[in-house]
């Protein structure tokens, strides 16, 4: 009876509640003291929660980071070729437009080694017999002469630069026609001109271009610069220096020439100019 009495009490307490909403107010205070536990009781599983998001973010972004780093290698390496790509059609271009200039028969070559002999100038080109590279062949660059082939195998041929102290090379003053012979001087990267009188008209800016004359290199290359003029009473010829006008130091590619009736016939049997001096 009891049991049957509690029971009515609590539906009539529901529904007086349902209807009226006598009981709101006692469910707020409780909930009010319930919370403080209820957060208790969620924050062990929250603070695992946030710190498995903090973990996976920043992993996340250690990944990413390192993901960019290598991107960022990866495109300055790419930009690095290609400047680099652009720096050699910039240098073929110029030597295509100086070989448009000349007017003669060449073949673009690519420098494979530099000799490491200090007193030594010489280069070796990719090209060789099999090319149609010959004894004696001048090679030049965008900018002026660079030298003559001394060595040819069928595959490779070696060059030996102006600036060797070996190499003499005809030269003419524009200015004035002033004939001399321009030797190098090996490890200053010059020439000299040598013979020439003190009383010769030869002055600092001058050009000196090829004078066409032994037949090797033909007329009217550019050579150099005057760079300096030293002239002493006491002595019969003056000092004479002159800055090369082809970038021999820096060169990738040169090109080879054939002049008007020149080929492996005409110079196969002739050594390199030897500088007056017995240099």
């Amino acid at each position: 009876m009891r049991l049957v009495a509690c029971v009515l009490a609590a539906v009539a307490l529901m529904t007086v509640d349902h209807r009226f909403h006598h009981l709101e107010d006692l469910r707020t205070t409780l909930s009010l003291g319930v919370l403080p536990l209820q957060l208790l009781v969620h924050a062990p599983f929250r603070a695992a929660h946030w710190a498995s998001e903090e973990l996976m973010t920043r992993t996340s972004l250690i990944e990413e980071n390192e993901r960019l780093r290598e991107d960022r290698l990866l495109i300055e390496a790419r930009l690095g070729r290609l400047a680099d790509l652009e720096a050699e059609n910039r240098r073929l271009r110029e030597l295509l437009d100086s070989a448009s200039r000349v007017g003669e028969r060449v073949l673009i070559a690519e420098v494979m080694a530099v000799d490491m002999d200090p007193f030594s100038r010489k280069i070796l080109l990719n090209k060789g017999s099999r090319d149609g590279a010959f004894l004696g062949q001048p090679v030049i660059d965008a900018s002026g002469v660079m030298g003559q082939v001394v060595h040819v195998s069928p595959f490779s041929c070696t060059a030996l630069l102006i600036t060797d102290p070996n190499h003499a090379l005809p030269v003419q003053f524009t200015r004035n026609g002033l004939r001399a012979i321009a030797i190098g001087r090996g490890g200053s990267n010059s020439l000299e001109l040598a013979h020439l009188p003190t009383n010769a008209d030869a002055r600092v800016g001058d050009i000196i271009v090829t004078s066409g004359l032994g037949g090797r290199f033909p007329s009217g290359y550019p050579v150099g610069r005057v760079s300096q003029v030293r002239t002493d009473t006491g002595r019969p010829f003056a000092e004479v220096t002159v800055d090369p006008a082809a970038n021999l130091e820096r060169n990738r590619e040169v090109l080879l020439v054939w002049a008007a009736g020149q080929g492996p016939s005409d110079l196969a049997a002739s050594p390199p100019a030897p500088a007056p001096d017995g240099r």
